[in-house]
Order: structure tokens, then C-alpha cells, then sequence
């Protein structure tokens, strides 16, 4: 007899990569470098004057787009950060990116549309899609074309049920910052086929050594069917604040606030508060953290140059290195279970995050330079990937 469940098909777990971290716990000092939820506090010009406003009564809903100070502060930031002027009906403050990615998948994709997205990726886009009815398609993106995004292998993939391109730039978990060159590639083909381009920017803060963040809205012809998808979570160091913000045409924003209003109404309103001090201090508090990172990711990939079996590409941008243990001739997931059992140091399988993330790991810079010096002086003590 068939055992009932009341859990519905679209919430079975894959069960993939779900042991890779098995036994850690078992580790006193164990050195987590997995959490992408960096460790900074946050700003007290940010949290100072938002617990003042929660006190004068912010703490009641919001309009359901958003508080209307910070929707403004936002089309404020995009004029003076990228020179691009977009209306307060082009903007929606979500519950975080992950809710606004989710909120712009449902809102653009019908069942049975295509969604490409490069390979490697953050590991929930694919389920995201899927939620709304839609079919992901893997770009291949490679090391040593530093994970950029060939257009001859895009253009490869687009069949008449394609309706649009995730991009993520800088890119989780490769690092990679996409050029204004490539990205102009991409918007060429997303123009010849009628694609939208659906943008997780919420890295826009962490690029480096001469990378430059490009928003795929600021490209010609991209300015009508792009949607960019950001967050205060990284640029501010506010991830347990959950708000972000949605910029799009304006169709798109009414198609959200619609859905939006049978799943969280309003993103929480002493967030909102915060996020529009964090705008206002912007160009002074995301070069801070940006730079600490740009430290700790210039340091690490240093060390990881000099360990044998690993090797790593110059870091662009976010808050993650992408070493490639293929030298060591172990998988990433055989690499992980090496470093967690002989030097207690958790790291992510590259598979996780895609085929093309296979042979890679994922390394988050979230603790400061001694920790990250104690993690590589136990990787290159124990030797943890050398021997079979």
C-alpha cells in the first residue's frame, strides 16, 4: 500500500549534497567557511535612526510597494550610482532578494517557458523557476574562460519556448564580474530573440582589482525588458533585516505588487526604515565592507595558490573564491569530506552549484584573517587533499 503524504510534488526534496556536511558537528573546532552571511556588524549610522523612527511608531505596514521614502531614496541611488533615472512605478520593496526573485519569476514566466541560467549558480535559482512553472536550461560557463558567458553557446540554446536569462553579476559562487563588453553581447541576443533578462545584483558593492559591475538595465535596449533583483542583505550587512527592492517596467512591478499581496503584503517596516539610512550613506558604508572582503579574498586566494591540488582565479567581485581542486585528481564532494575530516574546515562542494561547478568548491571570506590564516595553516599542515 502506497504511504499518503500531504506534502505536495513540488516540495520533495532532491536530497543532493545533503550529506556533504555529515558529521561537522562532531568538530569543536570546526572552521565554517560555507555561510555567505558576512560578519560585520552592521552600521549604527543604519541602526541607530531606524530604532529612533520604530520608536516615533514605524512599526505599523507600509504601502504594499514599499515605503514611499525609501522607494524614492532608491530611484535617488540608481541616478547617482549608475546615472539611470527610473520612476516610482518601476520600484517595489520586497522581503529580501530571494523573495524578489521568486516574486519576478512568478510574476514573467508562464508553465512550460524556459528560463537559461549560466552554470554555475546560486543553488536555489533552478527550484525558483521551477515554482513558477517554468524550465531551467544550463549555460555552461568555465574556468578558464573565467566564467564568462559565451554567446555562441548561449545563442545555441534558445528554442522558441525560451522567455528569458538569469544573470548574476557579481557572480555566487564563481566571483566572476561580467564585463560591459559581454554583457552587451548578451543583451544583442536577448534584443534579436525577444528575452528578458532577469538580474540578481545584490553583490553590486563587492567588485575587485580593476573589475567594474556594469547593471544589465544600463545596457542600450535593455532598459524595457530587464529586471534587476537587489538586496540590503551584502552591500550593508543587513541579512536578518530581509529587504530588498525589485526595479522593472512598470507592467512588471504591477504583476508583483498582485502577487506580493497574498504572500507578505509589506517587507517589515523597521527594515525599511534601515534601508533608507543605508541608501543616504551608501558611497561611505558598502566601500568599507567591500574593502575588508577585498582584503580577506585577496589573502585567501594567496594561501590557496600554495596548496598543492588547488589552484584559484584572481578575485573580481563578490564575497566567495571558487578554488578548482581538479590537480588533486578528488571531486568536490570527496575534496569537502577531506578538509572536514583532517582539518576540520567545512567548505561547499562546487556540484552544488551545478555540473559545471564539478572539480570546484566554494569558499565564503565571512570570518576575518586570523580565522581564514588558522583554516589554510590546517589545510596545508594535514596535507588534506594529497593522497588517495
Amino acid at each position: 500500500m502506497q504511504q499518503h503524504t500531504w506534502v505536495s510534488h513540488r516540495c520533495q526534496p532532491s536530497g543532493e549534497g545533503s550529506n556533504f556536511a555529515q558529521g561537522a558537528e562532531q568538530y569543536s573546532d570546526l572552521i565554517d567557511l560555507t555561510i555567505g552571511d558576512p560578519d560585520l556588524p552592521t552600521s549604527e549610522k543604519i541602526l541607530e535612526p531606524a530604532f529612533e523612527d520604530a520608536r516615533r511608531g514605524h512599526t505599523k505596514y507600509t504601502h504594499p510597494m514599499g515605503d514611499g521614502e525609501l522607494r524614492q531614496e532608491i530611484c535617488r541611488y540608481y541616478q547617482r550610482a549608475y546615472g539611470l533615472s527610473i520612476n516610482l512605478n518601476e520600484v517595489f520593496v520586497t522581503t529580501a532578494g530571494c523573495i524578489g526573485m521568486t516574486e519576478a519569476l512568478l510574476a514573467t514566466i508562464n508553465p512550460g517557458d524556459e528560463v537559461i541560467i549560466p552554470d554555475p549558480y546560486f543553488m536555489v535559482y533552478p527550484d525558483q523557476v521551477r515554482l513558477a512553472g517554468g524550465v531551467p536550461v544550463f549555460l555552461e560557463t568555465r574556468g578558464d574562460e573565467n566564467f564568462a558567458l559565451n554567446p555562441q553557446r548561449l545563442e545555441s540554446l534558445i528554442t522558441p519556448k525560451t522567455r528569458a536569462i538569469l544573470i548574476n553579476t557579481p557572480n555566487n559562487p564563481t566571483g566572476a564580474v561580467y564585463s560591459k563588453e559581454n554583457l552587451q553581447q548578451v543583451a544583442e541576443i536577448c534584443i534579436r530573440h525577444n528575452l528578458l533578462a532577469i538580474c540578481d545584483d545584490i553583490y553590486t558593492g563587492f567588485v575587485f582589482g580593476g573589475a567594474q559591475f556594469t547593471p544589465m538595465i544600463t545596457i542600450e535596449g535593455m532598459r524595457h525588458r530587464t529586471v534587476c533583483v537587489n538586496s540590503f542583505s551584502k552591500n550593508f550587512v543587513m541579512t536578518g533585516m530581509r529587504v530588498g527592492n525589485l526595479a522593472a517596467p512598470p507592467e512588471i512591478i504591477q504583476a508583483v505588487d498582485y502577487l506580493n499581496g497574498f504572500m507578505m503584503y509589506t517587507a517589515p517596516s523597521i527594515s525599511q526604515r534601515a534601508a533608507i539610512y543605508a541608501l543616504r550613506q551608501a558611497e561611505e558604508i558598502t566601500p568599507q565592507v567591500a574593502a575588508e572582503f577585498g582584503r580577506r579574498l585577496e589573502y585567501a586566494a594567496g594561501r590557496i595558490e600554495k596548496i598543492p591540488g588547488m589552484s584559484v582565479h584572481k578575485p573580481q567581485g563578490s564575497i566567495y573564491l571558487f578554488p578548482s581542486v581538479k590537480e588533486s585528481g578528488l571531486t568536490s564532494f570527496q575534496a569537502v569530506r577531506r578538509l572536514l575530516e583532517k582539518a576540520h574546515v567545512l567548505t561547499m562542494p562546487g556540484e552544488l552549484f551545478g555540473q559545471a561547478g564539478e572539480g570546484f568548491l566554494r569558499i565564503a571570506c565571512t570570518q576575518g584573517i586570523p580565522r581564514l590564516k588558522e583554516a589554510f595553516d590546517r589545510i596545508e599542515e594535514t596535507q588534506a587533499l594529497m593522497g588517495h
